[in-house]
């Protein structure tokens, strides 16, 4: 606890500085509590009010339409990823698979019949050209007559074209060929997509769809998983700030601290991991992320906790107990036991506080004596002696 110095004493009502007359004078000593001023290393901290988010949010969605025939989650459960979720009814995709495979025997079929058909063509047309040649060199001589050897290269010619559209039959058949095997890829694709299953670790929110709802492929909202190991806390930072946590990020990772304000001691510690690339000109603040390991679930997605970054360590300061620290018109002081076992006043500037202890950034040194409990009656040069300070009365004991 705290002792005011501003109430029922003249001496703070003097700033500290002992103006009151006559007090503590002639009535024996004060008893008081006393403590030493000590060197702790003492953490430079940031404190403020933080909000935690899902590493990531997963939306599930089907890739492929038809009905549920199973949901294997219920609402609040943990998954892996590959867990099966959702799936959906084969039938008329295993339908159309079983037509598609037919329709590439029957292109295979074709083809062989257009294969052989080109076999038979051409050789017709190798006979018709040999006998069109031999003709030709019969006209020359003077055996055949002109008109029989054109009637013949005619023929040969034809049985040429016929050849031509006998490939370009096996060409046709192969273009079917490869279409309806990409068709049965596909299918094979979409049934693989009749299996629902997490894209993330997480746990499941709402579950939107049930067994027997229709549902459209890439459209309807089956589920969500929120990734919770790790998570996010976000907060903001006065941009004042921005200098100290870019100088001491610059050197290792910063360490945050989040704890639950329900008043328990829920708390969990992680490090800085993002620093936000511009300040909100409407707030005058930044955004900062940590990132914690959750590995027991302690943060939860949209809760609110407190903060503390940690920005470096202080070693070498001086602390005394918070209690030491009063508060006169001239500001800050602390009553100091000197030799003689009277008590100054000591003007101090104070930093930050550690839990229960004070730190002193000016006018007091390690080891010097201090008055924790007792200050109310005491003025500059009063003459103290100690008492037990769980009891917190007593005669007291004149220091010798």
């Amino acid at each position: 606890m705290i002792l005011s110095a501003c109430s029922q004493s003249s001496d703070v009502s003097d700033g500290g500085k002992g103006k009151g007359k006559n007090k503590g004078k002639g009535e024996g000593p004060v008893p008081v509590v006393l403590a030493q001023s000590t060197l702790k290393s003492v953490p430079i901290e940031i404190q403020v009010v933080g909000n935690v988010e899902a590493y990531s949010v997963v939306t599930v969605r089907a890739q492929t339409g038809g009905m549920i025939t199973e949901a294997r989650l219920t609402e609040g459960d943990y998954v892996k990823k590959g867990d099966v979720l959702f799936l959906i009814d084969r039938k008329p995709l295993e339908g159309q698979l079983k037509s598609a495979e037919a329709a590439v025997a029957r292109s295979v079929a074709l083809k062989l019949q257009a294969e052989a058909n080109m076999q038979r063509d051409k050789a017709n047309a190798d006979y018709a050209r040999a006998e069109a040649v031999r003709y030709a060199k019969g006209v020359e001589q003077g055996v055949f007559a002109r008109e029989q050897g054109e009637q013949l290269k005619s023929a040969a010619d034809a049985q040429e074209q016929l050849l031509a559209a006998d490939r370009a039959t096996i060409n046709s058949a192969q273009a079917q060929i490869e279409a309806d095997q990409s068709s049965i890829s596909n299918l094979n694709i979409q049934l693989g997509y009749t299996t629902v299953t997490a894209q993330i670790d997480g746990r499941t929110g709402n579950i939107l769809q049930k067994a027997g709802n229709i549902i459209t492929a890439s459209t309807t909202d089956l589920a969500t998983i929120n990734q919770v190991e790790p998570i996010y806390v976000t907060f903001a930072l006065p941009e004042g700030r921005l200098a100290d946590v870019k100088r001491y990020s610059a050197n290792a990772k910063l360490p945050v601290t989040a704890h639950a304000q329900d008043g328990s001691d829920v708390s969990e510690t992680g490090e800085l991991t993002f620093i936000d690339s511009g300040v909100d000109t409407s707030t005058g603040t930044i955004k900062l992320k940590a990132t914690f390991p959750n590995k027991s679930h302690k943060l939860w997605p949209g809760q609110f906790v407190s903060v503390t970054l940690q920005l470096t360590m202080r070693s070498n300061a001086v602390t005394v107990p918070n209690q030491a620290v009063q508060t006169g018109q001239d500001g800050t002081f602390i009553y100091v036991v000197k030799d003689d076992k009277t008590v100054e006043v000591r003007p101090v500037t104070t930093g930050p506080r550690l839990n229960l202890d004070q730190v002193i950034d000016k006018g007091l040194e390690a080891g010097e004596t201090v008055v924790t409990e007792g200050q109310l009656r005491l003025q500059p040069g009063s003459r103290i002696s100690t008492r037990d300070q769980q009891s917190g009365a007593g005669r007291g004991k004149q220091q010798p």
